[in-house]
């Protein structure tokens, strides 16, 4: 480990365990830095990166404090990282296996909790997805608020930060594309009728089978097109914050 590196895991050590609670002020800098042994080069520096990974909260002409610590914040940096990961064939089909992995259970989740507000806007945006047609933009938006709505439903929220870090928008866009360019959409807008079908009974069983289905079908789909050097599966698409859902 760095020397900053070491600076960081002491005042995570702090926060774990408890010496620094979610909310509460950092000592000054020459304080802290003398309470944990470091010179002061090395607090700020341990600081900063915190912050970047909002731990931390600067407040400019106060102080920093200790963030919320909440999951959702905390596993936001999961999507940058994401992002930076969409030239990597291999990352790619990783991402797609994690997400094989935890949707469908989320979805199971989803049928014993959903409301019927809840369900009325997975289905608000299951109609979007089909006037959609063949505009790439509106099914892509629509695809990711979908599967938000469903994996929101589950009222975890740890669940919902780590689906929307795996499943990159500038990935799903690139899916979309294909899928329109290929005549493939409407298989996949099926799919998603039939978790949403599922969901509907509060059939939790159903609801997992359907979810597992349709991302089956797009990683496998991804890998195809992956393998054989497909464009729209490399082509570039509109960078932006991850959300949940890649067709």
């Amino acid at each position: 480990m760095s020397l900053t590196d070491k600076a960081i895991e002491q005042i995570r050590e702090l926060i774990r365990t408890g010496a620094l609670p979610p909310g509460s002020k950092l000592p000054p800098e020459a304080e802290l830095a003398a309470q944990l042994g470091l010179s002061r080069n090395l607090a700020r520096e341990a600081v900063k990166a915190l912050a970047v990974a909002r731990v931390l909260e600067v407040k400019r002409g106060d102080g920093t404090y200790v963030g919320s610590l909440q999951a959702s914040v905390l596993l936001e940096s999961v999507s940058g990282a994401v992002e930076l990961l969409q030239g990597d064939s291999a990352a790619l089909l990783d991402l797609m296996e994690v997400r094989r992995l935890l949707e469908p259970v989320a979805t199971a989740l989803a049928a014993l909790r959903i409301s019927d507000e809840q369900l009325a806007l997975v289905k608000q945006h299951l109609d979007a997805m089909r006037e959609a047609q063949d505009d790439v933009e509106r099914l892509n938006a629509h695809d990711a608020a979908f599967h938000r709505a469903v994996v929101a439903a589950t009222g975890n929220e740890s669940l919902l930060a780590l689906l929307e870090g795996v499943s990159g928008r500038t990935l799903r866009a690139r899916v979309w594309r294909g899928l329109v360019d290929t005549r493939a959409a409407g298989r996949t807008l099926t799919e998603h009728e039939a978790i949403y079908e599922a969901l509907a009974c509060r059939d939790a069983a159903l609801s997992q089978a359907a979810a597992l289905l349709h991302v089956t079908s797009t990683e496998r789909w991804l890998r195809r097109h992956l393998e054989s050097g497909d464009s729209a599966a490399h082509a570039p698409a509109a960078s932006g914050r991850s959300t949940v859902g890649t067709a």
